[in-house]
């Protein structure tokens, strides 16, 4: 089944926060895994606090104690049992970085919308074609803008323009920078668990996110008919 990969080698990048996002949108419906593969272990965190206050998703998996002796097994049972898997790199580029792009079906690329992330991404973008190339196949991928703003500067306009025209690959749809997102951090769950009497903006929240998933599983099937 299906392996999305989530690389950057910058940290603060949200590839964390998108790839729970979209795990837990698709856990909506089926089964869904999660490697947590940050040794801060944010996912493994998030896991306590959900199953602590019962809004753990019944069809998610999380697995954390991720090295690079047992990433590429890792991955490869989890996408034998279940019907996506995401993958939470470390923001470092690495052996593991590679390891597990060589078992994905596609990458993200998170990056927010200033100068010094776009040059991390792309130094990003680099590195995958040197693994494309000592793996000897080419894994689609594309940016994903992450913790922008409702309201855009001039720079950040420009910054989205320029990629936008641009050869690379970007999502159409953009993470915002919101208070939900933020909040199933803190409190464990999801969007869709929210008490909207505490939190604001739920609904644009999850509608964005709905977005985000339906976008990543068009690319997907895009990505295996042109395979075909």
């Amino acid at each position: 089944m299906p392996v999305i990969t989530f690389a950057n080698s910058k940290g603060g990048s949200g590839k964390t926060t998108s790839s729970l996002l979209l795990a837990c949108a698709l856990a909506q419906n089926t089964a869904t895994a999660i490697v947590d593969a940050d040794p801060r272990k944010p996912l493994a965190s998030w896991k306590k606090k959900s199953l602590d206050n019962g809004t753990f998703p019944k069809n998610l998996t999380v697995v954390s104690d991720i090295s690079e002796d047992n990433i590429t097994k890792t991955i490869e049972g989890l996408a034998e049992a279940n019907t996506f898997v995401a993958v939470d790199l470390e923001g470092l580029a690495s052996r593991m970085m590679s390891f597990a792009i060589s078992r994905s079906d596609y990458i993200i690329v998170p990056c927010k919308e200033q100068q010094q992330d776009v040059e991390a991404a792309l130094d990003v973008l680099k590195k995958l074609g040197q693994d494309f190339d000592m793996l000897g196949r080419r894994i689609p991928f594309a940016l994903l803008f992450t913790m922008t703003k409702y309201v855009k500067s001039r720079s950040s306009r420009a910054i989205i323009e320029q990629l936008k025209n641009s050869p690379i690959n970007v999502f159409r749809t953009e993470i915002t920078e919101r208070d939900p997102f933020s909040q199933i951090f803190m409190r464990g769950g999801t969007i869709y668990d929210l008490d909207k009497k505490v939190v604001t903006n739920i609904d644009k929240a999850i509608e964005e996110v709905d977005a985000f998933t339906l976008e990543v599983v068009d690319r997907l099937k895009q990505a295996r008919q042109a395979a075909a």
